[in-house]
């Protein structure tokens, strides 16, 4: 068998493969709830024989979605519409996971395909005030977000761990926090997004504080028996940013913390990042961290072909592949890359009639 198609064990969850779907914000919600559209686009990913599916970011709090229609665990109501998506994920084979999020400094904003760019409260649904570790916008025709509090950090905190509890009780086996991509606890790690003086800024000590309470918080309250991943972005790909030496050393902390793996994308902090994008350009970002910092890894970017994401883990640069716009155009290619591979793997029982011979198999 290849090694994409070997199991990968994390604390009491076995994944089957090591494909993971990696959260894609849908912007299909309304006021934080999942519904028919979440429910075909996760479940078909675990039919098509993903072996984790996670959610899209999904918002700890009403003021840090990314946009009106953002998908939300706020609520304890939230969780009865998520709960029979994780069944039927987990029904087919997967499983499931969601990824907490708070957007920080870039929340009350519009899908990309209504332009992006700030939304208006009142009929526009947007929202104000938003906040961040500093009152800096991410762009200058964004919005100014308010400096958070001492006491807002800690309550930020304490929505992580509220929504981990739910989660719990909708039925995932697997929580990522999200860390990456200038949402709120990247601004917090970020020199260039974070200016504070206090106990949450200037040192790496103090701008990983509020990424290492949040680890710790949730970790309290979600089973030793589940694994936890945090994504993070790991440079910054900007002067005076955050760093791949201090993502290697931040990892090394989350291990301590009881994180079981770094998913490892970057960018993201500031819009004049100039980024040097290629195939698996991200791959050694998740390489280095798993061997400097001794904790399993995801790699991300641009993972097409099931040869690259197969090479990727037999040269041990990573655990698993987490792929997204490969899995838009092809919810099955797990199933295809299995024939590609000549893994003969289960597809489901609805499908038997449709399923190829391996390719090697079929040469024989």
């Amino acid at each position: 068998m290849s090694r994409l198609f070997e199991p990968l064990k994390l604390r009491d969850v076995t994944l089957r493969n090591r494909i993971a779907v990696s959260p894609m914000c849908e912007y299909s919600s309304s006021d934080g709830f999942a519904n028919a559209w979440h429910y075909v686009h996760l479940g078909s990913r675990a039919v098509g024989g993903a072996g984790l599916v996670l959610t899209e970011a999904n918002a700890v709090t009403a003021d840090g979605r990314i946009s009106p229609n953002d998908l939300g665990i706020w609520r304890d109501e939230h969780v009865d519409a998520l709960a029979p998506i994780v069944a039927f994920i987990k029904g087919n084979g997967a499983a499931a996971g969601t990824q907490l999020a708070h957007a920080g400094r870039k929340a009350s904003t519009a899908a990309p395909w209504l332009g992006g760019g700030a939304v208006e409260p009142g009929e526009g649904g947007g929202w104000r005030p938003i906040y961040a570790p500093s009152a800096i916008p991410f762009h200058d025709n964004w919005i100014t977000p308010e400096a958070l509090t001492v006491e807002q950090i800690a309550g930020v905190v304490a929505a992580f761990a509220r929504a981990a509890e739910r989660s719990l009780a909708a039925g995932f086996d697997v929580i990522e926090l999200h860390g990456a991509h200038g949402y709120l606890m990247h601004e917090f790690l970020s020199p260039l997004c974070n200016t504070r003086t206090d106990d949450y800024g200037g040192t790496f000590e103090n701008r990983t504080r509020f990424a290492r309470e949040v680890v710790a918080a949730v970790r309290a309250v979600w089973p030793e028996r589940l694994p936890l991943f945090v994504r993070i972005s790991a440079s910054d790909w900007a002067e005076g940013g955050w760093t791949l030496d201090e993502s290697v050393e931040l990892s090394r902390h989350f291990k301590a913390l009881g994180v079981d793996l770094v998913d490892c994308s970057s960018g993201g902090a500031v819009a004049h990042a100039k980024i040097e994008v290629g195939p698996g350009y991200q791959v050694p970002f998740a390489e280095r961290i798993r061997r400097e910092a001794g904790i399993p890894t995801g790699a991300v970017g641009l993972i097409t072909e099931a040869e690259q994401a197969e090479a990727i883990l037999r040269e041990g640069k990573a655990d698993i592949v987490l792929l997204a716009r490969e899995l838009l155009r092809d919810p099955y290619w797990p199933l295809h890359a299995a024939t590609e591979l000549g893994d003969d793997v289960e597809w489901p029982a609805q499908y038997q009639r449709a399923k190829p011979a391996p390719r090697s198999l079929a040469a024989r």
